[in-house]
């Protein structure tokens, strides 16, 4: 495996490649992996999710395909890019935790979207290779920054949330009622709450089958833990069962029995097993 960082708009965006990229004229599927909350591009479960994607497109490479690129970069206000550490503790040590988690992981879409923009002309100026196809596979607050992009990033046609959940507000009011808080100001911002629902996934109209469903399509894998109190399946359950990709688009979901807030092994096989049916 390569690794090599290039700045953009002051952003360290790192990239991981096989061996045989450098020397390989093949389209390119390009796959962002976000990390979770309080951990960083270099740090946490995302490290051991993107050797064994490359580990595993290196193995799959034959003449025909696409080749794998990963990339990765810190959240807002994580890793080399943190300004406030209570920014990002939960509502027990910061009454703010609404705001700072939804505009975290929606900015981090935001810096996703703009890196799709100009990080083909960083990386290949003289046009010499092509990204085809975007995706995004992302660990928990990383997860939810995932369900935003294949929501609102026509591009991103793959998408792998891993213990994150689409339905932010079905996510927050219970964790802030275990803490004492009521949905309502100045915890629950009336301005802030129309902003979600105005935004987040499900306030789209999922289960159309017309072209105003954005999912249509797309290839979703959707990794939970079946024992996880933080981002538990009870959350998601409702919006994953309903969504509708269209005929040709592709969903599934695993839910792994007595596994709580983590990314073991059997989850990372299966998104490496999932990316790999792309290529």
């Amino acid at each position: 495996m390569k690794r090599t960082t290039v700045i953009i708009a002051g952003l360290d965006v790192h990239i991981y490649t096989t061996k045989t990229f450098a020397t390989s004229t093949k389209p390119i599927l390009a796959l962002f992996a976000l990390h979770g909350r309080l951990e960083s591009s270099e740090t946490g479960s995302i490290q051991n999710l993107i050797p064994p994607l490359v580990d595993a497109a290196e193995k799959h490479e034959s003449e025909k395909g696409k080749d794998l690129m990963v990339i990765a970069l810190d959240h807002r206000n994580h890793g080399t890019r943190l300004r406030d550490n209570t920014a990002n503790l939960d509502f027990k040590e910061n009454a703010n935790h609404l705001h700072d988690m939804w505009t975290i992981q929606a900015g981090t879409a935001q810096d996703v979207s703009f890196l799709m923009d100009y990080l083909e002309a960083y990386l290949f100026p003289a046009g010499e290779r092509s990204i085809v196809e975007w995706g995004v596979a992302g660990i928990s607050l990383g997860g939810h920054a995932a369900w935003i992009l294949a929501a609102a990033e026509p591009r991103v046609t793959l998408a792998i949330p891993i213990i994150g959940c689409p339905d932010y507000l079905k996510l927050m009011v219970p964790r802030a009622a275990a803490s004492g808080i009521a949905m309502r100001p100045p915890h629950f911002p009336e301005s802030l709450v129309k902003v979600i629902r105005a935004k987040g996934p499900p306030a789209l109209p999922y289960t159309s089958k017309g072209h105003e469903n954005p999912f249509l399509g797309k290839k979703i894998l959707v990794l939970s833990g079946e024992a996880d109190t933080l981002v538990p399946w009870t959350a998601s359950q409702v919006f994953v069962e309903g969504l509708e990709v269209g005929p040709t688009g592709v969903k599934e979901y695993i839910l792994f029995h007595g596994v709580g807030h983590a990314v073991p092994p059997p989850m990372v096989n299966a998104a490496v097993n999932f990316v790999l049916g792309v290529l």
